[in-house]
This record gives structure tokens, C-alpha cells and sequence, in this order.
């Protein structure tokens, strides 16, 4: 059994973390909890999400999970951010149970933002 407690997927994801950064113009979310910080950004047009981009403050778990996110949510329907749930990333990750309530954050996070751009859309 290895110490290291980041699987080779955390670590890829967490390096080369290509969607973090703020974009202008977009719609924002920001959640705080559990010493964890996540502001996503999106920009939608005509019910789909573009581009997505975040900003963490956590450890290697969160980081590489926002990472994730933002790479399989880009270009689908912003509706699907309403359903998001982190069980699967957090398997896929190999999350340790003790770090669950941190990733929550993130799920709370863009559950907010679909709210907002669900919201922004119908206007």
C-alpha cells in the first residue's frame, strides 16, 4: 500500500490545473466552508456553458476536483450544474472519506452557480 496520499490522477490534475483563473464579463459563485474557498466562473451562451474557470484555496483533493469539474462541465447545458454531484469525482479521485465535507464545497459551489446562470438565462 502506498503513503502517498494523492492518487496519480490528483496529481496530474492538480499540476496542470489549465482552467484556474478568474474570466471577466461571467457570472460568479463563491463558497466558503470547512477551511475551503471556491469561486467558479462561467460564461453561458444560449443555455450552454462555454468556458468555466475557478479559483481554490484548499488542498491537492479540492484543487484537482475543481480542475475536474470544469473539464467535463465545459460545453454542456448550463442546467446539469443544478444536478451536480461530487460522488463521482470524489471516487474517481480516491478522496478519503475524511476530506468528503471539503469536497461538498465544491458541490455546493456550482450548484450556486447553476442557480445563478439557470436564473440569468431566463431573463
Amino acid at each position: 500500500m502506498s503513503s502517498d496520499p494523492y492518487s496519480a490522477e490528483v496529481r496530474a490534475l492538480f499540476a496542470a490545473a489549465e482552467h484556474g483563473g478568474v474570466l471577466d464579463d461571467a457570472s460568479c459563485a463563491a463558497v466558503e466552508d470547512q477551511g475551503v474557498r471556491i469561486s467558479l466562473f462561467a460564461t453561458v451562451e444560449e443555455g450552454i456553458v462555454t468556458r468555466l474557470r475557478f479559483q481554490a484555496w484548499g488542498c491537492p483533493h479540492v484543487i484537482a476536483a475543481a480542475e475536474a469539474f470544469c473539464a467535463e462541465f465545459e460545453g454542456c447545458a448550463a442546467s446539469d450544474l443544478l444536478e451536480f454531484s461530487v460522488s463521482g469525482l470524489m471516487q474517481s479521485l480516491s478522496v478519503p472519506v475524511e476530506k468528503s465535507g471539503r469536497i461538498l464545497v465544491l458541490e455546493d459551489a456550482v450548484r450556486s452557480l447553476g442557480s445563478i446562470v439557470c436564473g440569468a438565462s431566463e431573463h
